[in-house]
């Protein structure tokens, strides 16, 4: 299920990145002073009030004619373009000046929901700021202080109020998959070969799919939607505003679908981004498949397949459970596999665990090896339940969650894998004291 996309939009240095760290919890965006620090959309996942939604925090628009600003404001048009709300913010202090109705008319234009929140609002003593604010003819302005966390909350009830409503992507009986992975690794050729038929354009150029497409098709008398994107680069080195589009889109992407099979390069190796997108797929809990592509181009002997798994087990220690296939889409060498996986993965994302069962193995891992002493006292599970699927999710009721140690946490799933068939799937946790 896609989630709501939530697109920050203003000038530069107004205190688009602070905002955005306070919702998302984190400082994930840069905050420096310096005009026009954050050049790149970024990302992340937030909720309030049980809706969750993505949100974007984009680069300062300028009317200034420079590449660099051209730029931005591509960007930001894109943001907007897929944004189901946007929130502009203002510099209180600042007022409104000749960039921020250059944004208005932007904003205009895009017949989409638009919250104005004026930024720098630290008092009581500063909210005749937001007056001047109403001549953009976007609405009330809502007084905030991204700095302090001021307002944050009345700017989150605003935007909870004109979310829409989510729905499914597809229907249950679909298998819906998305193809990711760096620039030129051969997702497009993948995705032809999965088809068996030249449903996206393939060439050598670096980059070519910039889009995310989505291809229903039937397999021996299943339902599947494979997800093609475009290649993801490091945020630092993406100059093309259409290449910031395509991260959007991979994004999206692996929010929409349930597996990702993620491509690498046999010839190129494994690269650090690659780490980081693996773990954008693991933060949103979906299933994981790693496809080892172009095997049919590099030299090889009995062992190196083997070498190959040992590399990417060490690498990617963080999903352990993902399997891994070994394709050549130009050659279509075992495509037929990434069904099988895909298949068998799509199973363990949806399996459902008997409570009793269940519970066989909790107590059974218990008495086998006690939880450590942590914070003061001992952990005690006195049963557990799952309570749903995709990801299988489970909930353990015991004497103090605050009792846990993640080492114990981590016992615990090893057991359930070891007793349930949970290979591609991540498990999800949630520890609550018994009443």
């Amino acid at each position: 299920m896609a989630l709501p996309v939530v697109a920050i939009v203003g000038t530069p240095n107004v205190g688009k990145s602070t905002v955005f760290n306070r919702i998302i919890g984190e400082r994930r965006a840069i905050i420096h002073d310096e005009r026009g620090v954050t050049r790149d959309r970024l990302y992340g996942s937030a909720e309030w009030l049980t809706r969750r939604f993505n949100l974007i925090d984009t680069g300062g628009i300028e009317i200034a004619k420079t590449a660099f600003q051209e730029q931005i404001r591509a960007q930001v048009e894109i943001a907007i373009e897929e944004a189901d709300v946007i929130v502009y913010v203002g510099d209180g202090p600042l007022g409104v000046t000749t960039d921020d109705r250059e944004i208005a008319n932007l904003l205009y234009r895009a017949n989409k929901p638009v919250i104005v929140a004026v930024n720098k609002i630290d008092g009581i003593e500063h909210h005749h700021y937001i007056h001047d604010f109403y001549s953009l003819g976007l609405g009330e302005p809502i007084a905030i202080s991204g700095e302090h966390g001021i307002g944050i909350g009345d700017l989150l009830d605003e935007i909870i109020k004109v979310l829409p409503e989510q729905k499914d992507d597809y229907e249950e009986d679909v298998i819906s998959f998305a193809v990711i992975g760096q620039p030129n690794v051969g997702k497009s050729s993948l995705v032809n070969a999965i088809l068996n038929r030249e449903r996206v354009i393939v060439t050598n150029v670096e980059g070519t799919t910039r889009d995310a497409i989505d291809t229903p098709f039937t397999r021996n008398n299943k339902n599947y939607v494979v997800i093609d994107t475009a290649g993801l680069k490091k945020r630092g080195k993406i100059y093309e505003s259409v290449d910031r589009y395509a991260a959007l889109r991979a994004f999206s992407a692996i929010a929409k679908a349930d597996i990702i099979l993620f491509v690498i390069d046999a010839v190129v190796g494994i690269r650090e981004q690659d780490k980081h997108v693996v773990g954008y797929a693991v933060d949103e809990k979906k299933a994981i498949i790693i496809a080892v592509n172009k095997w049919d181009a590099i030299t090889k002997d009995d062992k190196t397949m083997n070498e190959w798994t040992n590399k990417i087990r060490n690498e990617f220690k963080f999903v352990e459970y993902a399997p891994i296939v070994f394709v050549s889409a130009l050659t279509k060498q075992r495509v037929d596999q990434i069904f099988d996986q895909i298949d068998y993965v799509n199973e363990a994302y949806r399996r459902r665990v008997e409570t009793s069962l269940l519970n066989e193995v909790i107590h059974r891992a218990q008495l086998y090896n006690d939880p450590p002493v942590f914070n003061g006292g001992r952990l005690k599970v006195y049963y557990a339940n799952q309570v749903s699927t995709k990801p299988p999710t489970f909930v353990f009721f015991v004497n103090n969650p605050a009792f846990l140690h993640f080492s114990y946490e981590r016992y615990l799933e090893n057991q359930i894998r070891d007793s349930f068939p949970f290979d591609g799937t991540p498990l999800k946790f949630i520890f609550r004291e018994r009443k």
